[in-house]
């Protein structure tokens, strides 16, 4: 995929090094945009073999509302989060529950008086009503960044914010992520988020459209740099195709998203940064 390559190439040659939380530093630049159009394909890396399961799998988590990893690690024995979790798989209130169940206060009257009231909120539930009902708004936003409760999560959200946008009756996505890892984490964010926009759209009726994102902190781990100038001698094949099956997002599991004609190069082992 040229759109990542072009990614990867413009941190190695302008990005200065700095030191950060894991010990491991890396090449940073600000501020890195780009964009890929669905129509050409589902954008799973072909210059390295992404693993498709554990793409689908997160996603299916993140949809989940949960603050713990329980039915990704045990019951389908998925471990990408277990870096981050507790000995009982708690990662408190990160992705998951801000998407499902994003926590805040309403006053109530109760006796007589008005009380705050600890309440939660469906962002995406309400992303599809709006889409369904004024899929003109500007205001179809899904925010993953709550200060009150950093100090409780295992990782603050990277991902912090998308949007959807109607065009031309087609669904557009931007992602804003405040930091990117781009030998692991970006190639993952790509492809989950392109496959939610995929069946959200399925759901309410459009056709995908683009996917978008900014990477404001846009960075390659040091020990990751020899693996990606390798990925970069690659040459990008043609995309695969994703079937989702046609049912609201919250009845879908693994076994309805069905990827054919996908034929990458050899994976490309990165190590984790925690």
């Amino acid at each position: 995929m040229k759109a990542y390559h072009d990614l990867v190439r413009n941190v190695l040659e302008n990005g200065v090094r700095k030191e950060n939380r894991t010990g491991t530093d890396t090449i940073s630049n600000f501020a890195e945009f780009y964009k890929v159009d669905l129509s050409e394909g589902f954008p799973l890396l072909t210059t390295k073999k992404v693993y498709f399961r554990s793409v689908i799998l997160e996603l299916l988590w993140y949809l989940r509302g949960e603050d713990h990893i329980r039915w990704l690690r045990d019951e389908k024995d998925c471990h990408i989060w277990d870096a981050w979790a507790d000995e009982d798989g708690h990662v408190g209130p990160i992705y998951p529950v801000l998407w499902r169940r994003f926590p805040y206060l309403e006053q109530e009257e109760k006796n007589g008086k008005q009380e705050w009231v600890h309440k939660e909120f469906d962002q995406v539930q309400r992303a599809i009503k709006i889409l369904k009902e004024n899929p003109n708004s500007r205001r179809i936003v899904v925010s993953t960044w709550h200060p009150g409760l950093l100090g409780q999560m295992a990782l603050p959200p990277c991902h912090i914010m998308y949007i959807f946008n109607v065009a031309n009756g087609k669904l557009n996505c931007h992602l804003t992520q405040r930091s990117g890892d781009i030998a692991l984490g970006i190639p993952f964010n790509l492809a989950c988020y392109s496959a939610l926009t995929m069946a959200i759209a399925q759901e309410v009726g459009l056709e995908p459209g683009t996917f978008a994102h900014t990477i404001v902190d846009a960075h390659i781990y040091v020990n990751h740099v020899d693996g990606l100038k390798e990925q970069l001698t690659r040459t990008p094949r043609e995309l695969p195709t994703l079937h989702i099956a046609n049912k609201p997002v919250d009845e879908l599991d693994f076994e309805d998203f069905t990827l054919e004609n996908y034929n990458p190069d050899p994976v490309i082992r990165f190590e984790v940064a925690v």
